[in-house]
């Protein structure tokens, strides 16, 4: 029926628009995922539903591995926890754009804290509604996961790179530090420019290389291990020297006992080039790597100290510890944690009187040890050093255990390939046993990260769980290595039949399979 002021029917209003906000994300990846981008194939997706975006949040460049350093996102969350929010809906590109987190639990934690709040999250680029169906959770379970583990593999294959340029005696990132320069090359090794402090090549191909510095530097530093060795000035009296010179550090800085210390211990300085001192994998704590896990190639760059000279120093440094008792070691470290309120490898460094940070460390084993016995406990939790360290400790062990299990059976033989590191059973099977250190989620959870070593292709693998103590053994995972297609698995306290049924308590079931039948009981079941 017309209206007799028009030819429209009466009330014929527009229908309401569910207001929603926008969240788009872009690392440096990939530039289909740019931010435009995203927001076109959402705005497309809210013409189409009926939605109307009324606020958008950004993470322009941030990584997707952790919630630090994404403003973005924690905006967001803080309107929707604080009633501010002012929409009823989060539209987002896809999973993967919420966030790579390497817990999915956490990717989880931050959809729920909208949900509890009133405000749903909407997937414009995945194939499944958002709707809490079994088929959903399912689905946007595994996209998180390969979300996950698509940082994971790219992690690895980052680091394999940069491991093979380290031994081609390429530089991998840092300042060239004092007396030296970083050397732009080209890909046939050619020379093209000195680096300033904050230039970056431009061009993939390039490589840098450390090459001596100017004249006057080089001869500092060559001067800084005179006077150590020869001279036997410590660290300090060094610094003072050159203050009062007017000389500064590579960082325009004056010197310190820890600067010229540094200088003192650095293997650049005679040509080596290491790495993987230091690392935070995957937006992890930063941690100190042990030096068994260190990336080197020695000789690879011009030397600017001598040798012998360098290794004298070494000397040096190790003995002036080596003069005091562990309680000696511990009674200056306690003194230094009770002034400064904390430790670290450069609080120690720049202490006068006190040993070095890699004097404790070789001492007490870690710098972590160190700081235990004084009662100190870094905020950043380097604790898996320690489990990791004991459990490679306990492994030998375990294997010795299960071979002398194995031998007393009647009829049975076993051997231990020293090559393989692989346990050989009657000739028949082969064994890989591994140690799986267990962690916890933020909710509590216990978690298993499970290698299987594909190299050495065992018939069984032996997965040897830990408790949440990482102390003592909770379980065995007893499984043909062919029944697995992963080369890590990722394992909890209930995982389904696929991964339970080869779950026990003892490892009587593989002493079983080990046992060979006397020849009366075998030919009873012909």
């Amino acid at each position: 029926m017309g209206s007799e002021f028009g030819t429209g029917p009466i009330g014929d209003d527009p229908p309401v628009r569910t207001r929603a906000a926008q969240y788009v994300r872009m690392s440096t990846d990939h530039q289909e995922y740019s931010t435009d981008n995203q927001k076109d194939a959402i705005l497309q997706f809210a013409d189409m539903v009926g939605y109307e975006i009324v606020k958008t949040y950004e993470d322009a460049g941030r990584s997707g591995l952790n919630i630090e350093g994404r403003p973005g996102l924690q905006q967001l969350l803080a309107d929707v926890e604080g009633g501010q929010a002012g929409f009823d809906v989060v539209l987002v590109y896809d999973v993967s754009r919420w966030g790579r987190f390497q817990n999915i639990d956490e990717s989880a934690s931050y959809e729920f804290r909208c949900h509890v709040a009133g405000v749903r999250v909407e997937y414009c680029a995945e194939q499944f509604v958002n709707d809490g169906s079994i088929g959903s959770d399912v689905l946007k379970t595994l996209k998180r996961s390969m979300a996950a583990e698509h940082s994971r593999v790219l992690s690895v294959k980052v680091f394999a790179g940069q491991t093979r340029l380290i031994g081609m005696g390429f530089r991998q990132g840092g300042p060239a530090g004092f007396g030296l320069r970083r050397m732009l090359i080209d890909r046939e090794g050619n020379p093209k420019t000195l680096l300033n402090r904050n230039d970056q090549k431009s061009l993939q191909t390039d490589r840098v290389i450390l090459v001596p510095g100017p004249p006057e530097e080089v001869e500092i530093v060559r001067t800084i291990y005179r006077r150590f060795v020869e001279e036997e000035r410590n660290e300090v009296e060094i610094a003072l020297d050159l203050n009062r010179l007017g000389v500064l550090t590579d960082l325009d800085r004056p010197w310190t006992r820890g600067t010229v210390h540094q200088v003192l211990i650095n293997e650049k300085y005679i040509g080596n080039n290491v790495w993987n001192r230091h690392s935070c994998k995957l937006k992890k704590k930063h941690v100190k790597n042990d030096p068994s896990i260190y990336v080197r190639a020695d000789g690879a760059f011009e030397a600017i100290v001598d040798r012998a000279m360098f290794e004298r120093a070494q000397v040096i440094i190790q003995e002036r510890s080596a003069r005091m008792s562990d309680e000696q070691m511990l009674d200056i470290l306690n003194k230094l944690f009770k002034r400064r309120g904390s430790l670290s490898g450069l609080i120690i460094d720049e202490a006068p009187g006190c040993p070095s940070s890699s004097a404790y460390a070789g001492r007490f084993g870690s710098l972590i040890r160190a700081y235990s016995l004084v009662g100190y406990t870094p905020d950043r939790d380097y604790r898996y050093i320690e489990t990791n360290r004991r459990l490679r400790a306990m492994h030998p062990e375990i294997v010795k255990q299960t071979i002398d299990r194995i031998a007393v059976l009647e009829a049975a033989t076993v051997v231990a390939d020293p090559l393989s590191g692989l346990v050989r059973v009657n000739d028949e099977f082969t064994i890989s046993i591994v140690i799986v250190r267990c962690s916890t989620t933020p909710a509590g959870s216990l978690r298993w990260k499970i290698r299987f070593d594909r190299g050495r292709d065992p018939d069984l693998t032996v997965a040897v769980r830990m408790n949440h103590d990482n102390h003592s053994i909770r379980d065995y995972l007893i499984v043909p290595t062919a029944e697995i297609t992963d080369d890590i698995v990722r394992t909890a306290e209930a995982n389904g039949i696929a991964i339970d049924a080869y779950l026990f308590d003892t490892l009587d079931p593989l002493f079983g399979l080990a046992e060979r039948a006397k020849l009366k009981e075998a030919m009873s079941w012909t």
